[in-house]
């Protein structure tokens, strides 16, 4: 395998006016699977039992979209703008076609690329995520913990981490907080925190896609591609109820559960994850 989660170098790629950070590690042949990381999220918040475990097999692409943490340029206030760049990173690495896993955010932007650049994408995985007009967070604290900055790392902290993606449970606190040691294990050559620019670009184009344009969820009956959604029990970041209605709208999607969890499943489960995504990624 070249390279891991924790030692693969930065490379930098121009396109689309952009000098866009990426890591690519794992396997040199198959298709390659391109993360889409969550709400001011850089290359570093990925879990590396995530990201190692897929890279068992295929090669594994992770990249900071215009403006974030270590890219140039500015981060654009809508999904589809993110999707273009996206599209023209893609480009830029001479890749004529990916599969995508989209985590919250990056949920909607992978929707978006699966819609706009339809032969870009094979396979997609959509985790903790939902579609455009969705349901919004009931959640009283979310918004207020998602926004919130620890003043010496300009990043957010544990306690944020800790309410936002896992449930007040023992086990998930538990896993929380083992998630968090393995996403502080790369020491070299680290991803800076997002700005505020970023942060809100980011906060507008998630706030303009939970607008409805005609037909709500009609555009989900395009998506084409294959499909897996995966969430926590109760995500008290975009509801639950979303991936359901990703799971019924889309075509070809299949719907996974995990209990005892919320928007961080895919960190609280990362074997179960992997597991279930490498299956559905090889067509069975």
């Amino acid at each position: 395998m070249d390279h891991a989660h924790v030692t693969a170098p930065t490379r930098f790629v121009e396109g689309n006016g952009i000098r866009f950070a990426y890591r690519r590690f794992g396997q040199e042949s198959g298709v390659p699977l391109l993360f889409f990381q969550h709400f001011r999220g850089g290359m570093d918040h990925w879990d590396p039992a995530v990201t190692d475990g897929f890279a068992r097999d295929r090669p594994v692409v992770l990249f900071d979209n215009a403006g974030v943490a270590s890219s140039s340029g500015d981060t654009p206030n809508t999904i589809e703008a993110m999707a273009d760049h996206a599209a023209a990173f893609v480009g830029a690495l001479g890749l004529s076609q990916v599969d995508v896993l989209g985590f919250s955010i990056g949920g909607y932007v992978a929707q978006t690329l699966a819609l706009r650049h339809r032969t870009l994408v094979r396979r997609m995985i959509l985790v903790a995520t939902g579609p455009r007009g969705g349901d919004p967070s009931q959640d009283p604290h979310a918004a207020e913990y998602a926004a919130s900055t620890d003043p010496i790392t300009g990043e957010s902290s544990l306690d944020a981490f800790l309410y936002l993606f896992f449930r007040a449970t023992a086990t998930s606190q538990a896993a929380g907080r083992a998630f968090w040691e393995r996403r502080h294990e790369r020491k070299r050559d680290v991803d800076p925190p997002s700005t505020e620019q970023t942060m809100a670009a980011q906060r507008a184009a998630a706030i303009e896609w939970r607008q409805i344009r005609g037909e709500r969820f009609s555009e989900l009956r395009d998506i084409s591609q294959p499909t897996l959604v995966v969430n926590g029990h109760h995500d008290v970041m975009i509801p639950t109820l979303n991936s359901y209605t990703l799971s019924q709208h889309i075509p070809r999607a299949q719907l996974i559960i995990y209990p005892d969890s919320g928007h961080g499943v895919l960190f609280q489960f990362p074997e179960l994850f992997v597991t279930h995504g490498r299956m559905f990624l090889n067509g069975s």
